[in-house]
């Protein structure tokens, strides 16, 4: 392999890289504003909660599952 197509592949790599860090510096932002968010019930005092605040978790944590199962290989991207 030549020099140069070497460091087209070096320079490439250390762009995916920097892209891969980045990416996980967002996903890192986003949970731990998640972890707050319920750590503070989410925004509910336990005396307002009604039957929508269950559904509105229900929905975050089918969201949740699904990127669980993808991360993990379970459920339906089980191998």
């Amino acid at each position: 392999m030549s020099t140069r197509i070497q460091r087209q592949i070096a320079g490439s790599n250390e762009d995916a890289l920097a892209a891969f860090v980045q990416k996980k510096a967002e996903i890192d932002e986003a949970l731990a504003r998640l972890q707050a968010l319920s750590a503070d019930h989410f925004g509910c005092a336990p005396d307002d909660i009604t039957w929508s605040h269950v559904g509105t978790l229900e929905h975050y944590a089918e969201l949740l599952e699904r990127i669980t199962d993808s991360a993990f290989n379970e459920g339906e991207h089980a191998a």
